[in-house]
């Protein structure tokens, strides 16, 4: 490879890197003259790539798009990276394994001796996913996901029936999560005013999209923590009767006002929802499979804190204080003993 080559290849990569470079400094990185990198970047026009110049006191060049995918450069982690994306794309549960392993006997080809072996030296064990979701329907929803559109589809269940309050369903999407090869939506259903969780696998998209929304806050906190909270319940998500967005889906929820910032419980507080905070006090809704389960969580804050309910709780909480107060105590010289044994 001739240094004019390899000085393009390298202008290359560097214009794939980043949006956009002022001519100046690529001049500085390649160690040559603006007027050789504007002539690279001629070179690269005529091989298929649109370089922009970019207008500005220093001027410039970035990577456009163009209607044609042109040959690409990786540096060896990159290549590295994709290689082994690519490799795990079966456990996904998107249907595009043939094209995935098309792309890896591609790039393989393509890879010097030495990443080659590094790449043929990763194996997974997958385990399939026996859903497999059309990658046109991913993208359709992200692309709403995306946009902050309102998106339309009709739903059915896994026996094809059509789902509770019938096929066609109209959401604010938000996230996309991925969870045992499934991929799930979680969206503001505007019918029934609240939140929801639909299979992907399910939903037939329809075009276009809605109007824009603006975003809502995703009750939990974030998409993970609202998928882990529906996902305690015995019901499918998106087959069954909306629950309430108060709380996760535990068969004991309580709530109680902590002592605290919402910053020192927040780390601790998934599975579960702040609901309010203001002067040092956060009003909080916990869940768990008993009531002495909530109880749990609320001594591992170490803070002080106030039951709200139910009256299970509290009776709950009643027990828990008589049981300890009735609980035999060791000596402190009895301690030492039984330590040193």
């Amino acid at each position: 490879m001739t240094d004019g080559s390899a000085r393009m290849l390298s202008l290359l990569s560097l214009l794939q890197a980043r949006r956009e470079w002022p001519a100046a400094e690529l001049a500085g990185r390649l160690e040559v003259s603006t007027r050789t990198i504007r002539r690279d970047v001629e070179r690269l026009r005529e091989l298929g790539y649109r370089v922009a110049a970019t207008m500005g006191p220093d001027g410039g060049y970035r990577l456009a798009a163009g209607e044609e995918l042109p040959p690409l450069r990786f540096d060896d982690e990159q290549a590295v990276a994709l290689a082994i994306a690519l490799s795990s794309v079966a456990g996904g549960g998107a249907a595009i394994e043939e094209a995935a392993e098309r792309a890896l006997a591609t790039v393989r080809q393509v890879l010097p001796s030495r990443l080659r072996h590094r790449v043929d030296g990763v194996r997974f064990a997958h385990e399939p996913s026996a859903v497999r979701t059309d990658p046109e329907v991913i993208l359709a929803v992200s692309e709403a996901v995306r946009e902050r559109r309102v998106l339309r589809f009709d739903y059915r269940r896994g026996d094809g029936v059509e789902a509770d309050g019938g096929p066609s369903r109209r959401v604010e999407p938000h996230e996309l999560v991925t969870r045992d090869g499934r991929w799930y939506l979680v969206a503001f259903e505007l019918e029934r005013e609240d939140w929801r969780l639909f299979r992907l696998d399910r939903m037939a998209p329809r075009a276009p999209h809605g109007a824009r929304f603006a975003p809502r806050r995703i009750p939990h906190g974030d998409a993970l923590a609202f998928v882990t909270a529906r996902f305690r319940g015995a019901v499918e998500p998106g087959d069954s009767a909306s629950r309430s967005a108060a709380g996760p889906a535990w068969p004991c929820i309580g709530e109680a006002v902590v002592r605290a910032e919402a910053s020192e419980l927040a780390p601790w507080l998934e599975p579960g929802e702040l609901i309010e905070a203001a002067d040092g006090r956060c009003r909080l809704a916990l869940g768990s499979w008993s009531w002495a389960g909530v109880l749990a969580r609320l001594l591992q804050f170490e803070r002080p804190f106030e039951l709200l309910g139910p009256a299970e709780l509290l009776a709950a909480a009643d027990a828990a204080a008589a049981r300890l107060s009735s609980a035999d105590r060791a000596s402190p010289g009895t301690r030492t003993r039984r330590a040193g044994r």
